[in-house]
């Protein structure tokens, strides 16, 4: 093989379109490390070849991450339909198995971080995940920012005596508004206010240096992101719904925009901005 050392732009060129088409074609993810493009275009050049051509071509050790958000596992409360917010209730049974079936729809994908927040629904249905995949060793953060919206004077109450109590138009303004908070609670504005700071701060920058990661928090604290990334408006994302235990996969471009979004149910929806 001719040496890359010299300044031959042509043969440049026509490497880095071989080499861009091979990685492409094998639908990989390389990241921002020359360690991470070394092993993966390992069979192709040697390691110094590897080092030079990067910096010929910073593009390919640009290509952000992909990020999973999941919402936890069904818990007890949800079961019995009851407005949970902060309250640190466990998972039910039925949690349990949708985190091992998100498992094995994340069989193929690699990890190098996770964030969660500090209430056992979450962290367990992350726990669970991470076993299965026999990643017990991958950087996990919890943080208070991802906890799920502060429900008030809700909280614990059941939800169909709560609109025999209230009324059905009430419950609905608390429960689907943008701003309007419940009786002592947060809206889900007030979620989005902690939670995309913390995510544009904390998680981002781990995204633009090529690291996957998976985030595993609540319905209102995961569509505050959500909303921040597809740049939805107020009343487009009260309309979002987040099942329980389904990966979301997110793409991104060179600028940080969404350029694919996969939802990992049964019927692997693929969504291409």
């Amino acid at each position: 093989m001719k040496s890359l050392a010299g300044n031959d732009e042509n043969f440049r060129e026509a490497l880095g379109k071989t080499l861009a088409d091979k990685i492409t074609g094998q639908g990989m993810n390389l990241g921002r490390s020359q360690d991470t493009l070394s092993m993966k275009i390992k069979g192709c050049l040697g390691a110094r070849q590897v080092r030079i051509f990067i910096r010929h071509n910073p593009i390919l050790a640009m290509i952000p991450g992909k990020l999973i958000l999941i919402r936890h596992g069904a818990s007890e409360w949800n079961l019995k339909n009851i407005f949970t917010g902060i309250t640190d209730v466990p998972l039910a049974e039925k949690g349990r198995e949708e985190a091992h079936q998100a498992a094995v729809k994340l069989k193929d994908y690699r990890l190098d971080l996770a964030y969660t927040s500090v209430l056992q629904r979450a962290t367990e249905t992350l726990d669970i995940i991470l076993q299965d995949l026999k990643k017990t060793d991958l950087p996990v953060v919890k943080h208070a920012a991802l906890n799920e919206r502060h429900y008030g004077d809700l909280q614990g109450k059941n939800k169909d005596e709560t609109r025999k109590l209230f009324g059905d138009h009430q419950v609905q303004i608390w429960r689907r508004s943008f701003d309007i908070r419940p009786p002592n609670g947060e809206s889900l504005k007030d979620t989005c206010d902690r939670t995309i700071p913390y995510f544009e701060q904390e998680i981002l920058p781990k995204l633009e240096e090529g690291k996957n990661v998976i985030i595993v928090a609540h319905g209102n604290s995961l569509r505050s992101i959500l909303m921040d990334l597809e740049q939805l408006s107020p009343k487009e994302i009260v309309e979002v719904n987040i099942p329980t235990g389904v990966p979301y996969v997110y793409e991104f471009d060179d600028q940080m925009k969404v350029k694919k979004k996969q939802i990992l149910n049964n019927e692997q929806l693929t969504i291409n901005s």
